[in-house]
């Protein structure tokens, strides 16, 4: 039996501790996650994703919250259960090297390694304009994401959103976990090569604003950012739901090209995009001919 102490907390995590518990040779001890946070315009306090999942499964397992690893509490508790691995996915919190030096840390970080470091991996990889990414095992050390690589699989991103790669990832990352726990002596881990590091850095309200440059950025920041923080207009216009339309061709920044019932063709310097819902401030989300209808746009005329 392989006893493994969980860190994680968001859906992306959850989706690992779920095949871990359902394991028969795995044994998870304990869970360790993030405090429950205030939740929408209400302020609800709610719990972590991993945390409502375990109390709803397997409720004996004990959990533990706490605001900094960095304390002697959160270390006496996870050094307590004497866990084979500690498994890390998405936790939220650095990990201090006497928590490092209980047992194996194996962290699953959602892109190849040394790609995309850092704390948007996902987003970033999309931006990027990547054709692949995926997810990598990889032994932590004291560093950011610069632990040796044990395992890992990749996928073709090229027309995935965040939502859907959030979704595919965590899949693969639960099955990679699997293997990697039950391979680990057998593995020879893999020194990444600094030379090709890149960082994703945290994702910022204000980096949804587009211009109208380039269609093919413009698609790619929609699907990165469409979680949060989604992309929106100088105007404060947010553009809900789009497609890229093609890749080249030159036209003023925001120009309508063509309007149809149920979507408009927008120009942008290189190439054009297709929307079909956008929403105003302080208004509804509608489809795009009502709004360009409602403010008397039309062909020529620029929606940012």
């Amino acid at each position: 039996m392989i006893r493994v102490l969980f860190m994680g907390t968001p859906d992306y995590a959850t989706a690992i501790l779920k095949v871990l518990v359902e394991d028969s040779e795995v044994e998870v001890c304990a869970l360790v996650t993030q405090p429950d946070k205030p939740v929408g315009r209400k302020q609800v306090l709610t719990p972590p994703h991993t945390k409502k999942f375990l109390q709803e499964v397997a409720s004996s397992i004990p959990i533990l919250q706490p605001q900094n690893l960095k304390n002697e509490e959160a270390y006496n508790f996870i050094n307590s259960f004497h866990p084979d691995f500690i498994v890390v996915a998405a936790f939220g919190q650095i990990l201090p090297k006497n928590i490092l030096d209980i047992a194996p840390c194996i962290n699953l970080h959602a892109s190849i390694l040394p790609a995309f470091r850092g704390a948007s991996p996902i987003q970033d990889a999309i931006l990027s304009q990547e054709k692949f990414s995926g997810v990598t095992a990889m032994k932590m050390d004291v560093g950011l994401d610069t632990g040796d690589i044990l395992a890992f699989t990749y996928l073709n991103i090229e027309k995935l959103n965040a939502i859907e790669l959030f979704a595919t990832l965590s899949d693969l990352a639960a099955s990679l976990t699997l293997r990697t726990l039950k391979s680990y002596l057998e593995i020879a881990p893999i020194k990444q090569n600094d030379a090709d590091t890149s960082y994703a850095k945290k994702i910022k309200k204000e980096d949804g604003l587009v211009d109208f440059l380039d269609a093919k950025v413009l698609d790619a920041k929609y699907r990165a950012f469409i979680y949060w923080p989604g992309i929106f207009c100088e105007s404060g216009l947010k553009l809900k739901a789009l497609t890229l339309y093609k890749s080249d061709g030159s036209y003023k920044r925001g120009e309508i090209l063509e309007v149809f019932d149920d979507y408009a063709i927008i120009g942008c310097k290189k190439g054009a995009i297709k929307i079909t819902r956008v929403q105003a401030p302080s208004k509804k989300e509608v489809d795009i001919a009502s709004y360009l209808r409602g403010k008397r746009l039309g062909i020529g005329d620029s929606l940012s």
